[in-house]
């Protein structure tokens, strides 16, 4: 995982001269950036919806095409940039463009913790790991490693893994009811509950694999699918 924080600049997103082997060779180099780095792999943007316009349109091309194509002092360089795309941000802090909005297939609504039991544990938690934090990974290692091994696991699975037409049809029956622009809501979903069938072993999806992430799904109009409406059409 890469990590893009608030504020970074276009050089270090695209990638730019490398200036060490231009003072020292005497040569143009080139030093490759973060989308060269999250290829292949994830990209995490910390407070994405704080994102500077032209960074948010470096992205989109970059998630659109694969490619990023950097032109530099007589330099030109076009590398691979395929990468899933992770963001977090505070809503009331701003709203995230339209065009990028519509890369994010799923999200996750982040509440403050209200169980006065719940906060001390993390807490606790929070503080024993700060204190040591080796022994508090170490006491994790199991749980992690089970972790590990039951993505891994799904990942060999979700080839295999089928879906009623049926189920398919419902699905696209709420998306077409909610007047969702588009077709991505239809694809994330049918998506979404084939990974959710194989993390539980299974090769078939079922309806409890919909009504489970059917609130975490966008859709291209910014709004979610309504759990009761989906189980409802569904069912």
């Amino acid at each position: 995982m890469v990590d893009l924080p608030l504020g970074a600049t276009e050089d270090r997103v695209c990638g730019t001269i490398d200036i060490e082997k231009a003072l020292t060779e005497g040569v143009k180099a080139f030093e490759p950036g973060l989308l060269a780095k999250a290829n292949r792999g994830i990209l995490y943007v910390d407070e994405v919806n704080l994102l500077d316009d032209h960074l948010v349109d470096i992205l989109l091309d970059s998630a659109a095409s694969g490619w990023n194509t950097v032109e530099r002092e007589g330099i030109s360089i076009r590398h691979p940039a395929r990468f899933v795309l992770v963001g977090s941000g505070n809503p009331e802090e701003g709203e995230l463009r339209p065009q990028l909005l519509d890369r994010f297939g799923m999200h996750a609504e982040i509440r403050t913790v209200k169980d006065p039991i719940l906060r001390v544990k993390v807490v606790e938690e929070r503080t024993s790991f700060d204190q040591s934090p080796m022994i508090w990974i170490e006491n994790y290692e199991s749980q992690q490693q089970e972790l590990r091994d039951k993505i891994v696991a799904a990942q060999e699975l979700l080839p295999r893994v089928e879906m009623d037409y049926d189920l398919r049809i419902k699905i696209s029956e709420v998306c077409s009811r909610l007047d969702v622009d588009g077709l991505r809501g239809d694809i994330v979903t049918n998506r979404a509950a084939r990974a959710h069938a194989a993390y539980d072993n299974r090769d078939k999806v079922t309806v409890d694999d919909i009504s489970k992430l059917s609130h975490y799904v966008y859709v291209t109009d910014y709004e979610k699918i309504h759990w009761n409406q989906l189980i409802q059409v569904i069912k």
